[in-house]
């Protein structure tokens, strides 16, 4: 067993519904507000569109009952970085954890803070530069709120992911109009009445999985439940099922309320659809749910990329100083303080060049949909490794892992061919050469005892 600088492991301090807002929180972002055109343009069909939300659901249940299987054998903070140190050794994990710490986790925390100071500007400008301004408070003030402890955080984000699905509950109002008659009447085409090419189907698949994306780090916060090892399993269902239904009554609403057509040719259809439903006041409250949506990526991206950072400081010896955990608080105090510093280091990064802080972010996805493959075959690779008893094993295996590997897999190739076709998908392959220089220097070192 690993070993943390202060000898203090993550206590059982976060309550069930606590986990389902930080995984509820994480999964819906803003995505929901902009994908549901995507699909409507790319599928052309009421029918497909909402095939490709219940297909995307379905596979990310898939992936969140493989997750399940793991996180009741190896519960512990480190997440889906200890399932790969299982399954496949600590350079691999490393390099996951390096990916994570460095872009992925903190880039996605300064691109939401981004959004919040896009919209917070519109209400309190900061100056001339507002926007980052309100980055890098936002940034500043969740982490504080994080280091204060997991009790603390959890609280804040329970409030914020009720404001954010109250915001999706007004637009799922609006568009079956319950308490408005002043939605147009739309027609739309009969159901299945045109058929999409398969690849345009798979392609619309990648927005959706990228809309469901999160629910992976609900892994993050299974040695911190309170409960049995049941629990976590119940949590990760019972989160995938409100997103699923939410995701899928928004598509049925936007559809409903503005029609097929206007849908997919919409830019900000959420917008237009409660703008006819309540007026000026409807659009104004959409920039309110959206900079919640922000917030509360935010701060649930916080509460699992610092656990990261903690699990490789428990790893590796030249980051045991992201080891010290205080278990009064519930907190892993560095590791959250070396994730803010590297957050607030990309939004300044982000000020200078944008499109260039954007392209990195972005093509780092090729590097995560290929280590979240590995961690699929992982459930095949410890069912030969570990015939230890499962408390909770995979429904339908191997069927189960099979869909959620190829899924993966095409995400992981989709993601490579678009970074390809924009010429910056050596953006990806130098995060990782550094990564790799980085764990050449630590392995220099001495490793932490097991």
């Amino acid at each position: 067993m690993s070993v943390n600088n202060s000898g203090v492991t993550p206590q059982r301090l976060l309550s069930p519904l606590g986990a389902i807002a930080i995984i509820v929180g994480i999964v819906i972002g803003a995505g929901i507000f902009k994908t549901p055109s995507i699909v409507a343009d790319i599928t052309g069909d009421v029918g497909w569109a909402l095939i490709i939300w219940v297909g995307g659901a379905i596979i990310s249940l898939a992936g969140a009952l493989c997750y399940a299987e793991l996180a009741t054998l190896y519960p512990h903070a480190g997440g889906d970085y200890h399932f790969l140190t299982k399954a496949y050794g600590k350079n691999v994990s490393f390099l996951y954890g390096w990916a994570k710490a460095m872009v992925i986790n903190t880039g996605s925390i300064a691109l939401l803070a981004f959004v919040f100071g896009d919209y917070m500007t519109k209400v309190i400008p900061l100056g001339p530069h507002s926007v980052i301004c309100w980055a890098v408070l936002i940034v500043v003030v969740l982490t504080i709120i994080n280091l204060v402890g997991i009790e603390a955080s959890a609280s804040i984000q329970t409030a914020l992911t009720v404001l954010e699905v109250s915001g999706l509950i007004a637009i799922i109002v609006a568009g079956f109009g319950f308490f408005t008659s002043s939605l147009p009447a739309v027609e739309n085409p009969p159901l299945f009445s045109s058929t999409p090419q398969f690849g345009m189907l798979g392609l619309a698949m990648v927005f959706v999985l990228l809309t469901f994306g999160g629910w992976n780090e609900s892994a993050y916060i299974s040695a911190e439940l309170k409960g049995t090892t049941h629990t976590i399993v119940r949590v990760i269902v019972f989160s995938l099922f409100i997103i699923s239904i939410i995701y899928l009554l928004v598509n049925i609403a936007l559809i409903n309320g503005l029609g097929l057509k206007q849908l997919a040719n919409s830019k900000a259809a959420s917008a237009e659809l409660l703008g006819l439903a309540f007026g000026p006041i409807g659009e104004k409250l959409l920039g309110l749910f959206v900079s919640v949506a922000a917030l509360t990526s935010i701060n649930a991206t916080m509460i699992v990329g610092a656990r990261t950072n903690f699990a490789m400081g428990e790893d590796w010896h030249g980051l045991r100083k992201m080891a010290h955990w205080e278990s009064s608080r519930g907190t892993p105090r560095f590791a959250y303080l070396v994730q803010g510093v590297i957050s607030l280091a990309l939004v300044g990064f982000g000020a200078l060049q944008s499109d260039g802080f954007e392209a990195m972010v972005e093509f780092t996805a090729p590097v995560f949909w290929s280590f979240l493959f590995l961690v699929g075959i992982s459930v095949f690779v410890l069912r030969v490794k570990d015939q230890k008893t499962r408390v909770f094993s995979v429904p339908l295996y191997p069927i189960t892992p099979l869909i959620f590997c190829i899924a993966s897999a095409y995400l992981a190739y989709s993601s490579f061919s678009y970074a390809h076709s924009k010429g910056a998908v050596l953006i990806s392959l130098y995060v990782m050469l550094v990564g790799l220089a980085a764990l050449l220097v630590l392995r220099l070192k001495k490793p932490l005892p097991h």
